[in-house]
């Protein structure tokens, strides 16, 4: 399996065809064909279906094509990093956060670190990823830092520290419940409520205070619209779709023109954290970085309290329902439960 044939067959999926991505790599049509057949005979199998002149990834392409970028990226850090060393430049600043604190937090933080840290600081990389692929980037080395919500506690991850900030109400300009300083939860339960789906994390809570302010109704009383990322719900509700009961850091650090932000009557806990790999000593920059974030999420969230890292067990035991939580004494750990 050769670099040039990984690089056709990422082109083609990346292009949509083999003349885009002939090119893209400066080859001729014919090398780029003959590049991604060579590899499917390597591996034994058709990465894409056949149609005249067309072709159009498989499932099995697709499958591949998630390593395979994940590699070339890879690689191009690799040749990214031997040239800056080659110039005397200072490692990078690698991070990972998952989408609402990418968007929300993180740039305030990167600012305040221009001036002192600028010039120790060569190249900055922030992408977005899900707690889970967070978690893993920083334990394989892909990311020096992690900012991600709760849980965290991997083996092998270092958790710097822990925020808990309220979630807020996030409604149309012109709803009556936007004229409120503070809105009831059980009114927002009359409306549909757009949200988080990942129930391991926000929108578990959610059920939970729902359930809790409408005690004896049956589940799924309440109508909900799910998505994966927090401005998708803001950008919704300005749209009229419903209301949203979200983490605070996208509603208060992303305003968007339609909606308002309005504290809960209710307080449901958004908690998240800074991580890094446990094996590898942080850098001036890192630790400049974990002082900033703290410092913009003090004042960007109103109620925001900052722990220790040692009470992410404990935080998480309080977040469970009464039912599920352990018994007095019980020293079960709470590790890689997602």
């Amino acid at each position: 399996m050769e670099l040039r044939q990984l690089e056709a067959f990422a082109a083609v999926i990346s292009t949509g065809s083999v003349t885009a991505a002939g090119r893209m790599l400066g080859r001729s049509q014919p090398a780029i064909s003959r590049l991604v057949q060579e590899l499917e005979q390597e591996i034994g199998y058709a990465l894409f279906s056949r149609n005249g002149p067309r072709i159009t990834p498989n499932e099995q392409g697709f499958l591949l094509y998630e390593d395979v970028a994940h590699a070339l990226h890879s690689l191009q850090q690799i040749r990214q990093r031997a040239r800056e060393i080659a110039g005397g430049s200072q490692r990078p600043l690698n991070l990972l956060a998952t989408p609402a604190l990418a968007a929300g937090l993180v740039p305030a933080a990167l600012a305040r670190l221009e001036g002192a840290m600028a010039q120790s600081i060569s190249h900055i990389q922030l992408r977005s990823a899900s707690p889970e692929q967070v978690a893993q980037g920083v334990l394989t080395g892909a990311a020096q830092l992690g900012v991600s919500s709760l849980p965290l506690e991997h083996r092998g991850l270092q958790v710097h520290w822990i925020g808990r900030a309220p979630c807020v109400a996030v409604l149309p300009e012109a709803d009556p419940l936007a004229a409120l300083d503070v809105v009831p939860l059980l009114a927002l339960a009359e409306r549909r409520i757009i949200t988080m789906a990942n129930p391991y994390r926000l929108r578990g809570r959610l059920d939970e205070a729902f359930a809790a302010a409408r005690p004896g109704e049956l589940p799924g009383q309440t109508q909900f619209m799910e998505t994966n990322a927090s401005v998708n719900a803001i950008a919704a509700v300005r749209a009229g779709l419903g209301v949203s009961v979200l983490e605070p850091v996208t509603a208060l650090g992303l305003p968007l023109q339609g909606v308002v932000v309005r504290p809960l009557d209710t307080e449901i806990p958004f908690l998240f954290g800074v991580v890094s790999q446990q094996a590898t000593p942080c850098t001036p920059a890192m630790d400049a970085l974990c002082q900033a974030l703290t410092e913009v999420a003090q004042a960007l969230l109103p109620g925001f309290v900052l722990h220790d890292a040692r009470a992410h067990a404990a935080l998480l035991e309080e977040m469970l329902p009464e039912g599920h939580r352990p018994a007095a004494g019980a020293q079960e750990p709470l590790e890689n439960h997602e």
